[in-house]
């Protein structure tokens, strides 16, 4: 029988989306995306983040380095490696240098707990296998790192023999590992064998490290290759693990990993475990759709907690007991994770995400303020075309400025024209095409047109929009165009599809992100290019600002 345990009252969150995410079909990180995410998990509240593989790739090792000199405030970062190779040296391990040298405290290793993987994929002997988990772990604490072990092919391993996979685990904890983190690395296992496996390791433990000072903490790493990576996750908690990893959305190869983005608000509202203050659980779905936009993937709007539709109702039966109480249709309240109600016939609620949102800007709106609801208005007509403020939020500072008569009148542009061409068989005159724009701007009443040529249409607008302005502002022509994502709304429409461009700049240590939705791709980065230049302007200290009260709140563009 198993031993009684109390079970725990927290649970300490490890998020992988830099690393295992990023292994997802279709998703390619810079560093400076990278960057971005690890902030806002550090922001979220994670515990732990796991920023890759240092010295397996440039970026990883850049990004490593980078957080080196501009440290997070208060997650710790963790990179990951494998244990040496078989009749190899921990101490030659040339994989270990760059680990030791990102100097971090944590350091997540994984090593193999299946028979069948050492004897196949390891090519070596069960022995071997053992002395490279203990000499790894062994070699890094001298190096004065923390260790999470992570038991590769954990719940494979255990159900074809036990005794070792259960060895694995004991080299790990004799080498000092403190975290024993239970891999179900294929993806296969059900939840009942999760939680029964789970409670068995956690007896093993205790059975031989009876001083609790001594024992080592259990964790899940599920996947989702079963579609139960989340049911897995909260069965091993409830058996006793103190440790979840997962991705945000639940990215990850193949079928992808437990998405924390359902994990975490089950543990904290249903289980009652202690992970996220509420503030922070707060700015779950923001997180949510704020990374979906960084990986350019579609969210998904029907997922759980943090869907567009988790917490949207239609007309009938459920619009009218809603109103009456929330409650019969609604599991929690979508405020508790940063999410809102959605009912057609009711602005309530989205009125006080608007007021929320333009509080973090500084703008203070009373309730009663008409600015409030046009402002509204203004994001549900924009969404309902395809735009989305979560990852654009220079955007939608304009609009707030816009409803409130405090938007600057800078420039206006009047029209453009993007000329392309590219070159015929055997034309000598250009190998490379040729595309130019030609742009007619006013500023301070003066008309001005400019023409450029570019590498493609979006780089020769934003050149001659820069070479049209740049006598009046110069400091535009610092503004660097940092990042530059194009999405496909609406993909069955082939090639008359709504398109979403979200731009990204940067000046000094400043950056800010904007957005534009058009069926012409050209017309969509127009305009994420021009609000992108304006919003730059608005916080340049060094340029006038001359502000024109609009009368009026138009639509963006």
């Amino acid at each position: 029988m198993p031993t009684t345990r109390s079970p725990a009252s927290s649970v300490w969150l490890y998020d992988t989306t830099l690393r295992d995410g990023a292994q997802t079909d279709g998703i390619s990180l810079s560093v400076a995306d990278k960057l971005t995410i690890a902030r806002q998990l550090d922001q979220l509240g994670i515990p732990f983040i796991e920023g890759g593989w240092p010295g397996a790739n440039p970026k990883d090792s850049q990004f490593f380095e980078t957080l080196k000199q501009a440290p997070l405030s208060q997650a710790q970062l963790v990179p990951f490696c494998a244990t040496r190779r078989p009749s190899k040296k921990s101490s030659c391990e040339q994989t270990f240098a760059p680990i030791v040298a990102a100097e971090t405290q944590w350091v997540t290793i994984f090593g193999k707990s299946w028979d069948l993987q050492v004897t196949v994929a390891l090519q070596t002997s069960l022995g071997e296998n053992l002395a490279m988990i203990s000499d790894s772990i062994r070699y890094l604490r001298s190096q004065g790192k923390r260790i999470i072990y992570d038991a590769e092919h954990w719940f494979d391993g255990y159900q074809a023999n036990s005794d070792y996979a259960l060895a694995t685990l004991h080299a790990a904890i004799a080498a000092g590992a403190e975290w024993l983190i239970l891999c179900d690395t294929n993806g296969g296992t059900l939840p009942h064998e999760i939680q029964s496996i789970t409670e068995a390791v956690l007896d093993n433990i205790q059975k031989h490290c009876p001083q609790k000072i001594n024992q080592p903490k259990v964790g899940i790493h599920a996947h989702d290759d079963s579609g139960t990576a989340v049911a897995n996750s909260l069965a091993a908690v409830r058996a006793g693990a103190q440790m979840v990893q997962g991705t945000i959305n639940g990215y990850g190869e193949r079928c992808g990993n437990a998405n924390l983005c359902t994990v975490i608000p089950n543990l904290i509202l249903k289980l009652q475990y202690e992970c996220l203050s509420p503030k922070q659980l707060g700015q779950l779905t923001n997180t949510s759709r704020l990374i979906s936009e960084i990986v350019n993937l579609a969210p998904d709007i029907q997922a759980p907690f943090v869907g567009q539709s988790a917490f949207a109702h239609k007309g009938g039966i459920h619009v009218s007991a809603i109103r009456r109480n929330a409650v019969t249709y609604e599991h929690i309240q979508p405020e508790l994770v940063g999410n809102q109600q959605r009912i057609v016939i009711s602005e309530q609620a989205g009125l006080s995400n608007i007021l929320e949102k333009a509080h973090k800007y500084g703008f203070e709106i009373n309730r009663e303020d008409p600015a409030g609801r046009a402002i509204l208005n203004r994001i549900k007509t924009l969404e309902q075309i395809g735009y989305q403020f979560e990852a654009a939020e220079a955007s939608f500072e304009l609009i707030i400025r816009d409803c409130l008569g405090q938007r600057p009148n800078y420039f206006e542009v009047l029209g453009f024209d993007v000329h392309c061409r590219q070159p015929h068989e055997g034309d000598q005159s250009s190998s490379m095409g040729y595309t130019l724009a030609t742009i007619k701007v006013m500023v301070n009443e003066d008309e001005i047109i400019t023409a450029a040529e570019g590498d493609g249409p979006v780089n020769a607008l934003d050149k001659s929009l820069r070479k049209a302005l740049g006598q009046f502002y110069p400091s535009i022509n610092q503004y660097r165009l940092s990042d530059y994502k194009v999405r496909i709304l609406d993909s069955e429409s082939g090639t008359q599809a709504k398109i979403r461009v979200l731009v990204e700049f940067s000046h000094d240590l400043k950056q800010w992100k904007t957005i534009g939705v058009s069926n012409n791709l050209i017309e969509a980065s127009y305009q994420a290019l021009v609000d992108g230049i304006e919003y730059g302007l608005i916080y340049d200290s060094k340029q006038p600002k001359p502000f024109q009260h609009n009368q009026e709140c138009k639509l963006l563009h």
